[in-house]
């Protein structure tokens, strides 16, 4: 249980990346993230503490570094989350590139890496199209001034304002991309929420509409038979009891069906959990379950769910496979689950409540399992019966 809230709380951060922060803690990480990226700053703080300049110049230069670095931290950190207007937007990134020109004529070639800061925004805030171009801008502007102020390895600041500018470009259709994937995600969610409701209430429709029409038409005929025939309005009661004890028993079909877990969507949930856990998944086709029971395709969906949960959370596996075959034994024939992974983990000690559970399900279910270390990390047996009891299989 505590396994499932951290691994949910992990997701739950990860999910907020590129949405505003909610509380003070989501701001602070914010922030923490975007604190590193401040190392460019130590050049124009070493010349600032080294006493090249005078006191005036020196307060000057504290208060538009001071200045600059507020201007340029609300831009990324709105921009992480709701940001500015356009237009209050070109407006500030204006700014921060006059600070940057202002701040290298006057104090020297020290701080041409402010412009690394003004490419940086260039490329987070501003729609591609324009960053494109303001980046290269930004980069001749850079190369211009330090030209002024004869600053050295000019080269290798291009190179480096370049390059951050037109990664965060990447950066930010990454982050565009992964919340475009999640929206989709819940839709196709709600979409499949949807059409399972809507097949639900088509089945029951199905199932209750003859039913109640029935028994609507026969209380009608007890109704006008009660007076004058009491046997036949008798007999109309009895069908109506019948009809409604069937009524019952397909609405509890229908419910049991809809809860009950099928093999095929088990394979393909498995398959996305496992690449999900960074897992190499080899999982085999839609099997064949021509003639198997809808409790032995259950119990099996159940194993495999239990197996590759713990493949996820405990095995630190780097490759499972799946395997599903029928096979003729001494009890009859039997559909076979086979789950192994190559991890390090395993059941510890002993078996836990999953396995446990999951044992007991199989029993019941007339089948069972094998579970323990293989040669190449651990493996799960799960077998259950492949055909109805005393329903006759051809050796074929």
């Amino acid at each position: 249980m505590t396994e499932d809230r951290s691994q949910a709380a992990r997701e739950q951060r990860l999910l907020r990346m590129g949405e505003p922060a909610r509380n003070l803690g989501e701001a602070w990480r914010k922030l923490v993230w975007i604190m590193p990226w401040l190392i460019f700053l130590s050049s124009p703080v070493r010349d600032l503490t080294g006493g090249a300049h005078t006191a005036v110049a020196t307060a000057g230069g504290w208060a538009g570094l001071a200045a600059f670095t507020g201007t340029y931290l609300a831009l990324i950190f709105r921009n992480m989350g709701r940001p500015f207007p356009q237009p209050v937007l070109v407006c500030l990134v204006a700014v921060l590139g006059v600070l940057a020109v202002v701040l290298c004529l006057t104090l020297g070639g020290e701080w041409v890496g402010l412009f690394v800061y003004v490419a940086v925004v260039c490329g987070t805030a501003f729609p591609l199209r324009v960053a494109y171009w303001t980046i290269p801008l930004t980069t001749a502007v850079m190369v211009a001034v330090g030209r002024l102020v004869g600053a050295g390895d000019m080269w290798t600041m291009v190179l480096l304002v370049l390059l951050v500018g037109f990664a965060m470009t990447g950066v930010r259709q990454l982050v565009r991309t992964t919340v475009e994937l999640r929206q989709a995600r819940a839709t196709v969610a709600q979409l499949a929420a949807n059409e399972e409701r809507l097949r639900l209430a088509r089945d029951l429709h199905d199932l209750l509409g003859h039913s109640l029409s029935l028994i609507t038409l026969k209380s009608e005929l007890a109704g006008r038979m009660l007076p004058g025939h009491p046997d036949k309005a008798a007999q109309q009661v009895a069908d109506i009891e019948q009809v409604s004890r069937q009524a019952l028993v397909d609405v509890r079909e229908a419910v049991t069906g809809y809860r009950r877990p099928r093999l095929a969507p088990e394979l393909a949930g498995a398959r996305v959990a496992l690449t999900a856990a960074g897992v190499s998944p080899d999982l085999p086709a839609e099997p064949d379950l021509t003639g198997v029971p809808e409790e032995s395709e259950a119990t099996l969906a159940w194993a495999l769910r239990e197996a590759v949960t713990n493949v996820v959370r405990h095995s630190g596996a780097r490759r499972c496979a799946v395997e599903v075959v029928r096979r003729q034994t001494l009890d009859g024939p039997m559909l076979e689950l086979s789950v192994e992974d190559d991890g390090s983990g395993g059941a510890g000690n002993g078996p836990g409540n999953g396995l446990t559970g999951l044992q007991e399900r199989l029993e019941k279910a007339g089948g069972m399992l094998e579970a323990g270390r293989s040669g190449r990390g651990f493996r799960l047996v799960a077998r259950v019966p492949a055909a109805v009891p005393g329903h006759v299989v051809s050796p074929a």
